[in-house]
């Protein structure tokens, strides 16, 4: 599953590519790091690392899950500088 999203994140790190580093924390099922303009299945550092199962990073990036609410809900948890966080809206789509 995370192969997938990684995927997707790549496509929209090639139109915007980020400077930063950000990491999908998934727990067991692993982590994704945007690095480089690069959507890596590795756990590296970061800036920022977002928690989350990978199920909700799923629906987080087929828009089926508003960062904002899941943040409110608990489903998602930041670690790092909360103002990369919101720089997500350019990996979507």
């Amino acid at each position: 599953m995370l192969a997938e999203i990684a995927e997707k994140m790549q496509r929209g790190l090639d139109k915007r590519p980020l400077a930063e580093v950000i990491k999908f924390d998934c727990g067991a099922d692993g982590a994704i790091t945007l690095e480089g303009g690069q959507a890596l299945l590795e756990d590296r550092p970061a800036q920022c690392t977002i928690h989350m199962t990978a199920e909700n990073l799923k629906k987080l990036i087929a828009g089926q899950l508003n960062p904002m609410t899941a943040f409110a809900m608990g489903r998602l948890k930041v670690s790092g500088d909360m103002a990369l966080a919101l720089k997500l809206g350019q990996l979507l789509g």
